[in-house]
């Protein structure tokens, strides 16, 4: 664990995933409403270089963890680093996640398994340590980040969409616990956002993205930030995608999962 300092701010916020993408465009915003940080991810150089440009621009308590949330002890180490630490977490925001296209035959197992750590296990793992603490405070918030492959089953992502499907799923179930309690349980459903995901998992070539305007990931994060701050459980950037989201309850599951298998395709 690193820790950068420069000034101290009200409130921490935990983001895992914070190296890239919309988790490091939510830490930029974290940073600027004068959060500290604590920022998990496996690229230990970039969670350098941005606790730097953090402590440069804003002045906020940086503290790093570099995890590989694919191995399974990772969620309890980093509770217990913070304990330790005597770091409270304010507000958790589990971003951390990636997908694999192809068949589910023909996909690699293993990957496919480090995927289920990663997007669904470390998720609840985490949520279960630190919302305890959050209930006792009497305050706290919560973003888990899905996608809006939660609305529908997706042939050729087949496990990458049902780990979103579950996020939704127990984001809004725990929400509903949580009420009076002071804390809150925000869940992102961004469509195909500008990020270096689509080309990892190798479906850049697919009908779904090949020439498409993507919303880009500053923008985003920005539409999650604000949705957390105000306590809504469910938020869906984009008027396409929130169309989309909820056209899907009208259509039959069958049609609606050849429509989605077709948008994969990369031919």
């Amino acid at each position: 664990m690193n820790t950068t300092h420069q000034g101290q701010s009200k409130q921490t916020a935990l983001i895992t995933g914070a190296a890239g993408g919309i988790g490091y465009q939510l830490a930029c915003i974290f940073a600027a409403h004068d959060y500290n940080l604590v920022l998990v991810d496996r690229n230990g150089v970039k969670l350098v270089e941005i606790a730097i440009k953090f402590q440069e621009e804003f002045g906020n308590l940086v503290t790093n963890i570099v995890k590989d949330l694919s191995i399974s002890t990772a969620p309890e180490e980093i509770f217990t680093e913070l304990q330790l630490a005597n770091i409270k977490v304010d507000v958790l925001v589990n971003n951390a996640g990636f997908g694999i296209y192809g068949l589910f035959h023909e996909t690699d197992l293993a990957t496919e398994l480090e995927m289920l750590q990663v997007n669904l296990v470390c998720l609840t793992h985490l949520t279960k340590l630190f919302v305890k603490g959050m209930v006792e405070q009497g305050e706290g918030k919560i973003l888990n980040v899905a996608s809006a492959a939660a609305f529908q089953p997706g042939p050729l992502m087949a496990v990458y969409f049902a780990t979103k499907a579950y996020i939704l799923s127990f984001s809004e179930a725990i929400a509903n616990e949580l009420e009076d309690t002071g804390v809150t349980v925000t869940v992102l459903c961004p469509g195909s956002t500008e990020s270096a995901f689509h080309e990892r998992t190798g479906m850049a070539g697919s009908k779904l993205l090949k020439g498409k305007k993507m919303m880009d990931a500053k923008t985003v994060a920005e539409v999650g930030y604000h949705a957390l701050m105000k306590g809504k459980t469910i938020v869906i950037p984009g008027f396409v995608n929130k169309l989309l989201a909820k056209s899907v309850r009208f259509v039959p599951r069958k049609l609606v999962t050849k429509i989605v298998r077709n948008m994969q395709e990369d031919k």
